[in-house]
């Protein structure tokens, strides 16, 4: 499989220099805001508490990073200017917003904002959160392949990488039901399995998968489950390199399913609430939210990162290389072959 020049430089932009990726999530919306509105009293979070609050993580955690993934509404505004230029910048595109019909959810861009936008503005990969359910009604599923073909066929005309992060949820007949941006504890492994098939098919043209956990992390113990199977079968139908994501989970929690996903031949995470929300349960106290990050959380990403530092495949080693790191044409052919936007 060949990588182009543009992803190429943003997948090494993404990782360290051994290829693996520890990528902090500072682009949350409805987590961060949803807190600080009932902290407040009131029906919407102020945007200077929402800002503060994620340039504070940018500043505190990037030292531990390789990567961070910012939002154009909160932390790129307000933290761009403190963010390294030695870490790799992911943007979201995704709109926190869902439209949840009778047949399921349907996800949406963000209003004013593109995987065009997103290189103009720096971003060395663009993330997209899809919702999705492969038993949701038909016309949902379609819809939700459609939206993520679409900012694939993008993010290949823009040369950037696309991170693709996938997350089943609730239908009405469930008895859980929730919109958090939560993992599901009732959910199915093969639910979560039959959405990375689907969108590891080629016309997707996803670079890297952001993924849960096939079993919820309450059950990752229990021995009436092959959890390393499932885990396996997780990162062979992916097909290309894949990191973990936290899921509201807690700290212990999420370290034990990097673990197994480790194990599985995944390439590093991109968490956030996993990192950070100890310490952001102190809000609106700001000494005591430093404290954590500088403290607490820092600590916990120097333990996981020895763990990815360990045990994680690097990205380039996956099997979707065959074994080589770079392979654009070496030649001086090169420009001549590279395309412009303009021309595709």
């Amino acid at each position: 499989m060949s990588v182009s020049a543009g992803k190429y430089w943003g997948l090494r932009r993404m990782a360290d220099s051994a290829g693996r990726f520890k990528m902090t999530a500072v682009d949350q919306r409805p987590p961060i805001k949803n807190p600080i509105a009932k902290a407040r009293g009131t029906a919407e979070a102020p945007y200077d508490d929402v800002a503060r609050f994620k340039r504070l993580l940018v500043e505190t955690l990037q030292e531990q990073s390789t990567a961070l993934l910012l939002d154009p509404h909160f932390a790129y505004p307000r933290a761009i200017d403190v963010l390294s230029p030695r870490k790799g910048m992911i943007l979201t595109l995704e709109d926190s917003v869902f439209d949840e019909v009778p047949g399921g959810r349907l996800s949406s861009e963000i209003d004013n904002w593109s995987v065009g936008k997103i290189k103009r503005a720096g971003g060395d990969a663009v993330k997209v959160l899809a919702w999705y359910r492969p038993d949701a009604a038909p016309e949902i599923c379609r819809a939700q392949q459609e939206f993520t073909r679409r900012i694939g066929e993008a993010c290949a005309r823009y040369d950037i990488p696309f991170l693709f992060e996938l997350l089943v949820y609730p239908l009405a007949s469930d008895a859980e039901q929730t919109r958090d941006y939560v993992e599901m504890k009732t959910k199915r492994a093969d639910h979560v399995l039959a959405s990375v098939e689907e969108f590891a098919r080629p016309e997707y043209q996803i670079d890297v998968f952001k993924l849960e956990s096939p079993i919820a992390a309450g059950d990752l113990e229990n021995t009436a489950i092959d959890t390393a199977e499932l885990f396996r079968e997780m990162g062979q139908l992916a097909g290309r390199p894949w990191v973990m994501l936290s899921a509201g989970a807690g700290k212990p929690e999420f370290e034990a399913i990097l673990k197994h996903a480790y194990a599985a031949g995944a390439s590093g995470y991109l968490a956030g609430r996993a990192i950070w929300l100890d310490a952001f349960a102190h809000f609106p106290d700001w000494n005591r939210i430093e404290d954590g990050l500088r403290g607490d959380a820092v600590a916990y990403m120097q333990r996981i990162n020895r763990l990815t530092d360990q045990h994680a495949r690097p990205w380039f080693d996956h099997p979707r290389f065959g074994g080589q790191k770079f392979l654009v044409p070496d030649d001086a052919g090169f420009r001549a072959s590279y395309p412009d936007f303009e021309n595709g």
